[in-house]
């Protein structure tokens, strides 16, 4: 069997695979207009399946410099992008390495891989040794967010460069919140959920866990 085939199969076994999800009554008003935001370019506020975190547009090379200088962060600093789908993590990766496949389909836990080799994206987001971490997240909001936008959002803790990871909303900081251009005021899914596991795996086959 070809190296294709058998990660179209791998593919398609994660794919199949049924991700138990949080059923929430989604306010898809704000999720609208946190589309719209996004889509004009702006950086927004939404919880994740994590923390709060603020991102834009992974596909948008001016969103994504606002949002360095909006983080004061450091722009040699990677950033992560969160996909709603195996599907979706396949069209920006040009080959999801067999070893991914198979780590998806037994993790249960928040999880962002760096992969080599990203595609489709903003050119700043993608690191000096061309690769890039995503996470497929299972947060409804994440999820309604980037299927409305039908593209990756990049995300980043909800505070300024040095400063604490804000526990709950009323952490965040003022200075931030000023400088954005939307902010989904809801709560975590979640509370008390630790930051997602970071490991590394490459087309060579080797996996490296950073965190």
């Amino acid at each position: 069997m070809a190296r294709s085939d058998r990660d179209r199969n791998r593919r398609d076994q994660v794919r199949g695979r049924k991700k138990k999800e949080v059923v929430v009554d989604l306010p898809m008003e704000d999720v609208r207009e946190a589309v719209t935001a996004l889509k004009k370019g702006k950086i927004i506020l939404y919880p994740t399946d994590t923390i709060y975190g603020i991102g834009c547009d992974a596909t948008n090379y001016e969103a994504v410099e606002e949002l360095y200088k909006i983080k004061e962060r450091d722009p040699s600093k990677s950033l992560i992008i969160l996909v709603d789908s195996f599907d979706m993590l396949d069209r920006y990766i040009e080959e999801v390495p067999e070893m991914a496949w198979q780590v998806l389909k037994l993790n249960k836990k928040p999880l962002t891989i760096i992969y080599d080799r990203p595609k489709a994206v903003a050119e700043n987001l993608i690191a000096s040794d061309n690769t890039l971490a995503i996470r497929v997240t299972n947060d409804p909001v994440c999820r309604a967010i980037i299927r409305g936008l039908r593209k990756p959002i990049v995300s980043t803790s909800a505070n300024l460069s040095g400063e604490k990871t804000p526990v709950g909303f009323i952490d965040i900081s003022e200075i931030l919140k000023s400088r954005l251009g939307y902010i989904l005021d809801l709560p975590l899914a979640k509370t008390n959920v630790p930051p997602s596991s970071i490991i590394k795996i490459s087309n060579d086959g080797t996996m490296k866990i950073l965190r």
